[in-house]
């Protein structure tokens, strides 16, 4: 199915400059841009989806049926964590740690509803405010790194390392990850610009000095994944030609520029203390591992979840690790259904890449990105990180937009002189 196919099917869409569409664009704009501050909670971000939603439901947001799959799984979750929350209603901050898992699987299936109409319009002021977002927050974290004014460092660095505005530096590493592959899509794919070139150099500066190995990991992850689909899905073998030569010459930029960076002594010290694969606290008595361990016999023990922070509270730190800290708070159902989520998203993400779509940049990326986080959240607990489940959404968004797409061609090929039904629904070409 071709790009060309899409637009045949689409009719003009008459809504897009509204006052209702604009409004709606407006506040997507400012939330996505807010996404850079989360050293606080409730953060700006979260404070805006409310408003976000309130402009969706002005704007005659509506829910496509392909999303009641990820709609059962986030419910089901989320009541499997409240059912565990009544073993811990009397610690701290239990009840604000399931309200916030309530509010993220809310905040995704807003998304997702909204990427899912109008695609494109809204998903490049997403990008646009995403980009924004994580350049100002890569140059917080290099300011705070080389100590570019006072208490810099105190503001936008951890033990170290670069966090920008965020509370963690790993959090705050991944959520430059996913600008970053959909620059280098662009300039792979499509085409190279010197904006894009000084966009990448921040991200990278950014990310390098978060130190989190996890974070390099997963962006070389996503790079793998989001090449092999640019060639995969090129049209011919000029384009693949292309991929090909710009990512080698890609690869040999990206080496001289970190090698750059570690010419400086403080930056290489680091980088080589951080490079090693096993860490101190990775191995020992109270390390990752051995707490995973405790943590796989807590979970054969509490079928109905320990709840939150439960199991750091027993074994003195958290295990790292998302998906036994899915079946540890939310219980065996909540975990199957967190699993079934993460399972079911990537293979609908992997599909969706695959269709010519004005959008497919857009699920390319994503789907490289949130396979990214699935692998990391072997090490680290993701669960609560905000862009994993924008990802999420827009991966969920864009295959209801596919799958509406392709209705309204089957549509126009049967009954040649009568509109698609889906009409706004359907998303115009950037």
């Amino acid at each position: 199915m071709t790009t060309a196919a899409y637009h045949g099917a689409q009719p003009s869409l008459a809504g897009a400059g509204t006052l209702r569409e604009r409004l709606l664009l407006a506040v997507l704009f400012v939330t996505t841009l807010a996404g850079a501050i989360a050293f606080v909670e409730p953060s700006p971000h979260d404070a805006l989806m409310g408003p976000l939603a309130v402009a969706c439901l002005i704007a005659g947001v509506t829910f496509d049926r392909m999303l009641a799959v990820p709609f059962l799984l986030l419910l089901i979750w989320n009541a499997s964590g409240l059912l565990s929350l009544t073993n811990v209603l009397d610690q701290d901050k239990t009840v604000q740690y399931t309200g916030t898992s309530v509010y993220l699987a809310v905040a995704a299936m807003l998304y997702a509803s909204m990427f899912a109409q109008n695609t494109m319009p809204r998903l490049a002021t997403m990008r646009i405010a995403y980009i924004a977002a994580a350049v100002f927050s890569a140059l917080a974290g290099a300011a705070g790194y080389f100590h570019l004014f006072a208490h810099a460092d105190d503001l936008f660095t951890l033990y170290d390392r670069a966090m920008g505005a965020f509370k963690d530096p790993n959090v705050y590493a991944t959520f430059l990850i996913w600008p970053a592959l959909f620059v280098i899509d662009r300039m792979v794919a499509r085409k190279i610009r010197i904006t894009d070139a000084i966009i990448i150099a921040i991200l990278m500066l950014g990310l390098l000095l978060s130190f989190s190995r996890g974070a390099w990991f997963n962006f070389a992850v996503g790079c793998v994944i989001v090449v092999a689909l640019a060639f995969l899905t090129a049209p011919g073998p000029r384009e693949r030609w292309r991929v090909l030569t710009l990512s080698a010459v890609a690869i040999g930029a990206l080496a001289v520029f970190v090698a750059f960076l570690l010419s400086f002594h403080t930056l290489s010290s680091m980088f080589e203390s951080r490079a090693h694969l096993i860490q101190s606290y990775d191995v020992g008595q109270g390390g990752r591992f051995r707490l995973q361990e405790l943590a796989i016999g807590a979970v054969l023990n509490f079928p109905n979840g320990m709840g939150p922070f439960e199991f750091a509270r027993v074994n003195g730190l958290q295990q790292h690790n998302v998906y036994l800290q899915a079946f540890l708070v939310y219980g065996w159902v909540g975990g199957v259904a967190y699993l079934l989520l993460v399972m079911s998203t990537m293979t609908v993400g992997l599909r969706t890449a695959l269709v010519r779509a004005p959008w497919q940049p857009y699920a390319v990326t994503a789907f490289a990105a949130f396979v990214g986080d699935v692998l990391e959240g072997f090490v680290i607990d993701t669960d609560h990180w905000r862009h994993f489940f924008l990802l999420l959404g827009v991966i969920w968004g864009t295959a209801a937009a596919t799958s509406r797409a392709r209705r309204d061609i089957a549509r126009l090929k049967a009954h040649p002189y009568s509109p698609p039904r889906s009409g706004r629904g359907v998303a115009q070409p950037g």
